[in-house]
């Protein structure tokens, strides 16, 4: 089931999962589905992410023609993931929407064009999925501090605990970002 996110754009879906006690199966994709609910974006890249507890992975963008709407999940462990509207003249401007995506839900997270992104691993471990409808150019990336507190986002772990990349240690505070996406 296919639902509409609180910001126009995103959107949420939990699939039916088939399971009896030799396991489990669900449809993972099918664009079917997705045309349904409006979605008619062309996936051209998969990308697979294997993080550990406190792991902050993002806000990140990709500018103008290089901007990525993205399908995200996670097949084992727990993450707290969120988009940030980046659209200039959106109603939504500036604000968040934060999901729990976890390998026991199966649920998944549907990112628009516009929007920032990321992530932090909840539990032990976390192995993150996610489609693409544009290829990364990194010429084109851009990026946002994880705790600004003009987002006000609760990453729901401790400061104490969260572990970013030097690049992301470093990204602009929302109000910085002056690129429009």
């Amino acid at each position: 089931m296919i639902t509409d996110g609180p910001i126009p754009g995103l959107k949420l879906y939990t699939p039916r999962v088939f399971g009896d006690d030799r396991g489990y199966f669900f449809e993972t994709f099918n664009a079917n589905v997705w045309k349904e609910a409006g979605i008619t974006t062309p996936f051209v890249q998969d990308n697979e992410a294997y993080s550990s507890r406190g792991v902050l992975r993002g806000l990140h963008y990709q500018r103008g023609e290089h901007a990525q709407a993205k399908l995200v999940r996670v097949i084992h462990g727990e993450v707290l993931d969120v988009a940030v509207d980046c659209r200039p003249g959106s109603p939504t401007y500036g604000q968040h929407h934060a999901v729990l995506l976890s390998g026991e839900l199966k649920n998944q997270f549907y990112v628009p064009r516009g929007f920032a992104h990321g992530y932090v691993v909840l539990s032990e471990t976390a192995l993150f999925a996610y489609k693409c409808d544009n290829f990364y150019h990194p010429k084109a990336e851009g990026g946002l501090k994880f705790n600004d507190p003009t987002l006000g986002i609760d990453w729901k772990i401790g400061m104490a605990e969260v572990q970013l990349s030097e690049k992301d240690a470093i990204l602009p505070h929302f109000g910085d970002h002056l690129a429009a996406l």
